[in-house]
């Protein structure tokens, strides 16, 4: 129950963000401004939880050497990550910032509510991007699947309600696009030395994702003093709920729940979104809006819930005490 517990928390961080980043953009920071920062305290806090696992690390590894004396072996430590290694983290860690970049510039010219609609479209194109890989059709389930959550997305979009007049066109197109780089670092990071330490693994990723950033947007903030105002209170808010807390808290729980129960337990980030967008944001979020979020969230939890249904049982098993 801890483990599914700790994924849901890390999904609610992640549900966060895009309410901080418009308060953000509402006392005049910039797009560079907000991502870097959010990095920046992410970067800092990565690597203190990677010093504090070495150190963890290398105390367990003594204890076990004296309790070797008495018949035990110490347990052998994880070869070092190569250069080689390294990069190939900094580069799967690459999405995730433009991943960031991307949603967080939709905010600009569109709500909230809309922008993480957009962003879940990503539950698709997974889909679409491994078949493809495959070469293979999808399920009739996974097809069925899509097309709730294509359904869903219709609703809760607010398109149904509104149709396409004041739907902004450059918002979507930016929405979509944070959805496509977020589906790659999806498919990329699992892939990227799954070998190594959780902690050194997140710390390398988001440095590749930091210097990104400071590449794209050089961050004047550190030396003109904008660092020391209230954008260090915005930075260290993203950096924690975004860039710290939810891997760390899907490392410990997603190899005990499952990549299925992971993505159900995931999509928790998408009613704490609109929820906030509502409540805090004061964004109008209509009664069919809430029922496509509801559609959404059935569409990704849909295959998951099959697959644990007992399709078949034993002989004699409803007689078994």
């Amino acid at each position: 129950m801890k483990y599914a517990i700790a994924v849901f928390l890390g999904a609610v961080s992640y549900g966060i963000l895009s309410t901080i980043v418009v308060k953000a953009y509402g006392r005049g920071y910039e797009l560079g401004e907000v991502v870097g920062s959010q990095l920046l305290v992410g970067f800092v806090l990565s690597w203190l939880l990677a010093a504090a696992t070495k150190r963890t690390a290398i105390r367990k590894r003594r204890n076990a050497v004296g309790l070797g004396e008495g018949g035990r072996s110490a347990a052998p430590a994880r070869p070092a990550l190569s250069w080689k290694q390294r990069l190939l983290l900094m580069a799967a860690g690459m999405p995730t910032a433009l991943t960031g970049l991307l949603y967080y510039q939709s905010l600009r010219y569109i709500p909230n509510s809309l922008a993480i609609i957009l962003l879940f479209q990503f539950t698709w194109m997974g889909v679409l991007v491994d078949a493809l890989r495959r070469r293979k059709r999808p399920s009739n389930l996974m097809l069925i699947t899509l097309a709730v959550l294509f359904g869903g997305t219709l609703m809760a979009a607010g398109i149904l309600d509104h149709g396409l007049a004041n739907f902004d066109a450059l918002g979507a197109a930016l929405g979509l696009s944070a959805a496509v780089s977020y589906t790659m670092f999806v498919l990329f990071s699992g892939k990227a030395v799954p070998s190594a330490e959780p902690a050194y693994r997140s710390a390398w990723m988001i440095t590749g994702g930091l210097i990104l950033v400071f590449v794209l947007f050089p961050p004047a903030f550190l030396f003109n003093g904008l660092i020391w105002g209230p954008l260090l209170l915005f930075g260290f808010l993203l950096g924690l709920f975004g860039a710290f807390i939810p891997p760390v808290l899907f490392a410990a729980g997603v190899p005990h729940v499952g990549e299925g129960m992971a993505a159900v337990l995931g999509a928790s980030e998408l009613p704490v979104a609109v929820m906030l967008s509502a409540v805090v944001l004061h964004e109008s979020v209509s009664v069919l809006q809430w029922a496509g979020v509801v559609l959404v969230l059935l569409g990704v939890a849909m295959p998951e819930v099959v697959r644990r249904l007992p399709h078949s049982r034993p002989k004699g098993a409803a007689h078994r005490a």
